[in-house]
């Protein structure tokens, strides 16, 4: 396992993926309450993720569209920004489709960094994002969420359970905008979901207070919820008047072993129409 953490040498909470989707096993005593119901979360998402790639023949990757064909976007002067045109990540050879029923896991087998959007013309790519091959540490993406009371409960089930890689990419437009966004992949969808139910989920508003959130982040109700990809989950947060200096839209994607976090921020107001194209082009290179 590529170790992107910092936590070589310490021992998986979660155990190492077998051919069928996970069983995680008991729980030893006295571990704490956060790493008990992450595990607990596995064991019944477990079942849930080998129903659901039955019958799962989704082509992988992005087939051609127009961008003016993407849903909920219009027209090219509505304030969308220039993408590259998206391509189908490479499968090592003899590699399964992330959501094919011989792929129990739900694993994208692509590069991770193949999956991460492209940025658009007139970017300013961000520095702190610059690692070999966009890998960044545990450290740094959780340096998204502020000083937000899970952090430690976080790190630790990252490290000890910990995902394979983190990748990032961000960057800043001439207007101000500036966009990151993280994939996380784990062992297998079933510690994907365990993880991302224990932090990462909640009803109307946002689980997670990021940083520059001064108040609270509300789920985007002018998010077009059709424009998925089957298999992608998305919650999408705007944050709520009044804001600080700056305003924080993010959206949390959940697809296979990867959960991806985006987040577009800009001082003053931060535009729908850009952060809702940049989450769909991600949900679509994931789907």
């Amino acid at each position: 396992m590529t170790d992107v953490s910092g936590s070589a040498g310490r021992t998986s909470v979660l155990p190492p993926l077998p051919e069928a989707p996970p069983a995680v096993p008991e729980a030893p005593p006295a571990v704490p309450k956060d790493r008990r119901a992450l595990r607990a979360v596995a064991r019944w998402t477990a079942a849930v993720v080998a129903f659901g790639v039955l019958g799962s023949g989704v082509a992988y990757g992005i087939t051609e569209q127009e961008r003016t064909d993407v849903p909920g976007l219009s027209t090219k002067s509505d304030g969308r920004w220039d993408y590259p045109a998206l391509v189908k990540p490479a499968l090592p050879a003899g590699a399964a489709l992330p959501y094919a029923a011989d792929n129990p896991g739900m694993i994208h087998y692509a590069d991770l960094e193949q999956l991460l959007l492209p940025a658009p013309a007139g970017s300013v790519p961000d520095p702190t994002l610059k690692g070999d091959r966009s890998r960044i540490s545990t450290a740094r993406f959780l340096q998204e969420f502020g000083t937000d009371y899970r952090i430690p409960s976080m790190r630790d089930d990252l490290a000890q359970g910990g995902p394979l890689q983190i990748a990032a990419r961000g960057w800043t437009m001439p207007d101000g905008t500036a966009t990151r966004i993280y994939l996380v992949r784990f062992h297998s969808a079933g510690y994907q979901s365990a993880f991302t139910t224990l932090y990462l989920s909640n009803a109307g508003v946002a689980p997670r207070v990021l940083k520059d959130v001064e108040g609270e982040s509300a789920l985007d109700e002018d998010y077009d919820t059709g424009n998925g990809m089957p298999h992608v989950r998305h919650d999408v947060y705007v944050e709520s008047a009044p804001t600080g200096p700056v305003q924080v839209r993010h959206a949390y994607l959940a697809a296979g072993d990867i959960v991806a976090l985006v987040v577009q921020s800009r001082k003053g107001s931060a535009a729908a129409v850009p952060f809702h194209q940049t989450t769909i082009l991600q949900e679509q290179l994931l789907g």
